[in-house]
């Protein structure tokens, strides 16, 4: 009686072990879902690890731009979309923030489309937002209660003079105290949340 190898029994095993079904490729970003505030902050964390790479930011289609701004990341799109009515070859990613960048040079009409409060308007700057979802949620990464905020907004920056930055804030809050210190004055009314500025204000 004979008996196959070591060597000839890898071989057999080699060849007749199924090969392993590939990774699933994650699925692209809906950046017009994630600009107008349909999206949850469950769906925001896959911005992260697509900015943070070129090729998968190319991989969405998103080629990196050189910088305008310090406080915001550019990418113009392979393919243009339509967000709040408007086409756009451009958006910006700030934190936890979202935003095409529209060629509107007055955002004001927009934003009473939009049923926005208005927290800044001058001459050299405007900026509205309004919280569109607040509900308590659990982390999963920490199992503590939270808030999860999600905030539509526009606004202008210097740094793009006769464009409007329009988009969404996606984060998850600490819940209030129940009792806030005596001394401590109440925001004014009308008052964006603070989550509601853009990183990119005022520059």
């Amino acid at each position: 009686m004979t008996f196959a190898r070591p060597a000839c029994l890898c071989l057999l095993a080699l060849f007749s072990t199924p090969a392993l079904a590939a990774a699933p490729a994650a699925a692209p970003l809906d950046l017009a879902a994630l600009i107008e505030c349909r999206q949850r902050v469950a769906d925001y964390d896959a911005v992260a690890p697509v900015v943070a790479d070129p090729l998968k930011a190319v991989a969405n289609g998103m080629q990196p731009l050189p910088q305008n701004n310090p406080f915001m990341s550019e990418y113009r799109l392979a393919a243009p979309l339509t967000v709040f009515g408007v086409r756009t070859e451009y958006v910006a990613v700030s934190g936890a923030s979202i935003m095409a960048i529209l060629d509107v040079a007055d955002p004001r009409p927009m934003a009473r489309t939009l049923a926005l409060e208005d927290g800044v308007d001058n001459p050299d700057k405007f900026m509205a937002g309004r919280e569109v979802v607040s509900q308590d949620v659990t982390d999963p990464r920490t199992g503590e209660p939270m808030i999860e905020s999600i905030i539509l907004s526009l606004s202008t920056v210097k740094t793009h003079p006769g464009k409007t930055l329009a988009g969404c804030t996606y984060s998850l809050d600490l819940p209030a105290e129940e009792e806030a210190p005596a001394d401590t004055p109440a925001p004014p009314a009308g008052a964006l949340p603070p989550s509601a500025k853009t990183p990119a204000d005022g520059h």
